[in-house]
């Protein structure tokens, strides 16, 4: 159980509802029951996780009622993935989630992969009726045992709640789309309505080809083949395309300058390492996507867009139905480079801050501009922020805030002296000798975060220390927005252009924040702290 504040654990974890937990594990596995290798120092305070087991890809998030429904990959019963059913949880402002357990449970003879949600209010697929229309969740089923389907067939089936996503029962002729020949591939349903076209459009994706295939349907149940997008360029052999998202974005607020973004997880060969989040800005006209101008065949991966620079994001997408508020976005903080291997317990897997999107000109390039939402940003006010304006540091010289704490909401501004180079620490130990450094290098243009020294790190060979990205500093400045909970950091710099999302998991007393530079003086402009948790 995630929450904010300084609720006591046990109270969150008696707000667990087990409506959907399978007898067997709810006897074998009490949700409850102490854990020898307990970890509760990096239990996130902002971001969700489950109150145990192994968590994965955020799957169907959607906005009924007020209320915010995250589905996820879940393995009740075990630390590590496999056999994923899609776990429950609610919220009704992003950062406080109420557990329900195993919404849609897999079976001997089925897994229940990733997908999406669609609301059907005027009953088109028939499955309810107009005056208690049904919700439909979309997912991949892979088959096992099956005689219509070889082993290992994934292909896209529905489900269906009549209680507002609580119970579920599987449409009786799943599965709604497969490929032929069946595909051990095919997968991760996303379904949106195209109101120009008057139907719902879904992509899928067939994972080792990296091939997204569209597909449209009136009735949420018969589907049609529109077209195929496979860019040129950034692909590998054992790479992944996972999780496809296609999403309008009004180009800089205009509303007769839309354009259309497909998200793809990428995994392996992401731009940090291991997997990561890709994006393509173009054109969709009901049938094709079409990106715009992309890097030459071979590029290397700096030349794509990314949706995070950092190793801790993957399987992102959109919170559907909510209007026409900003688009939201949650992803999955890990990397499967050292998923099994982290060292949490009795819960493995977190999600990402849900954040606001928007597409903005960033040097003559369309960028998609990522910000907490505005329920954090409330809840940091109340909090109470600490502003302690400009601060001069010296060459080669460090300063200590006295702001203390594990969850923190840090914004600052640096500004080049004669500094190479200037930056923060953050979850600082006493001796300076453990903490986690986001710094600006103003000659290479380079932002880095560095947990190279966070704590733990040596729970896995494949755990990267540092991850770079380039970004311009307009005036000689960069802004920084650093949002730090007790085992993660994500940054978001130059309000959004670019973020970095990295797990880390620091040693108990590790609440100080320092600021250094090197090479040179530098400032520190409109330094502002809020303690969300100590």
């Amino acid at each position: 159980m995630t929450m904010t504040g300084t609720v006591p654990r046990s109270a969150g974890w008696r707000r667990l509802s087990r409506r959907c937990l399978p007898a067997a594990f709810a006897l074998l596995f009490p949700l409850g029951a102490p854990h020898a290798a307990d970890t509760p120092q990096w239990r996130p305070v902002l971001h969700f996780s489950p109150a145990a087991y192994w968590m994965n890809d955020p799957n169907g998030p959607i906005l009924l009622d007020g209320v915010y429904h995250l589905f996820y990959q879940y393995a009740p019963g075990s630390m590590t993935w496999g056999h994923p059913s899609w776990g429950h949880a609610t919220s009704t402002d992003l950062l406080h989630w109420t557990e329900h357990g195993v919404a849609i449970a897999a079976t001997p003879g089925e897994e229940i992969f990733s997908g999406s949600l669609v609301p059907d209010p005027l009953n088109r697929s028939g499955l309810g009726s107009t005056d208690a229309p049904p919700l439909l969740a979309f997912h991949t089923s892979v088959f096992h045992d099956n005689p219509a389907h070889p082993d290992g067939t994934q292909a896209q089936s529905v489900s269906v709640s009549h209680d507002g996503g609580f119970t579920w029962r599987p449409y009786a002729h799943n599965p709604v789309l497969t490929l032929h020949p069946d595909s051990r591939q095919f997968r991760d349903p996303s379904v949106f309505w195209y109101q120009d076209g008057g139907c719902w459009i879904m992509t899928t994706v067939v994972g080792d080809a990296q091939l997204v295939k569209l597909y449209r349907s009136t009735d949420l149940l018969h589907w049609s083949f529109l077209s195929d997008f496979q860019p040129s360029g950034y692909r590998k052999p054992g790479m992944l395309w996972e999780m496809p998202t296609l999403v309008p974005l009004k180009l800089d607020g205009n509303p007769r300058a839309t354009r259309w973004v497909m998200i793809v997880s990428v995994n392996p060969w992401s731009i940090a390492g291991g997997s990561g989040v890709q994006y393509f800005v173009g054109r969709f006209d009901g049938v094709t996507f079409t990106p715009d101008a992309l890097p030459p065949p071979g590029s290397d991966p700096s030349r794509y867009d990314w949706l995070d620079h950092g190793a801790d994001q993957y399987a992102t997408t959109l919170f559907a139905n909510t209007g026409s508020g900003a688009p939201v976005l949650i992803g999955w903080m890990d990397n499967w480079d050292y998923a099994t291997d982290l060292p949490t317990a009795p819960w493995r897997g977190q999600m990402t801050l849900p954040v606001d999107i928007a597409l903005k000109t960033v040097d003559g390039h369309p960028t998609v501009i990522q910000t907490p939402t505005r329920a954090y940003e409330d809840m940091v006010r109340k909090k109470g922020v600490v502003t302690y304006g400009d601060r001069n540091l010296p060459q080669d010289g460090r300063v200590t805030i006295p702001s203390r704490g594990e969850v923190l909401d840090i914004r600052l501004v640096l500004r080049r002296g004669g500094a190479r180079r200037a930056g923060i620490v953050v979850r600082e130990t006493p001796d300076g000798r453990t903490g986690t450094s986001v710094s600006y290098d103003f000659v290479d243009g380079t932002l880095t975060v560095d947990r190279g020294r966070s704590g733990l790190v040596g729970f896995s060979p494949r755990f990267s220390t540092r991850h770079i990205a380039y970004l311009a500093a307009p005036g000689g400045e960069v802004a920084l927005h650093l949002v730090v909970d007790r085992a993660s950091v994500e940054l978001f710099a130059n309000d959004g252009v670019l973020r970095m999302t990295d797990l880390i998991f620091p040693p108990a007393g590790s609440d100080r924040i320092s600021l250094f530079a090197e090479g040179g003086g530098a400032t520190i402009h409109g330094l502002r702290v809020a303690v969300l948790a100590r």
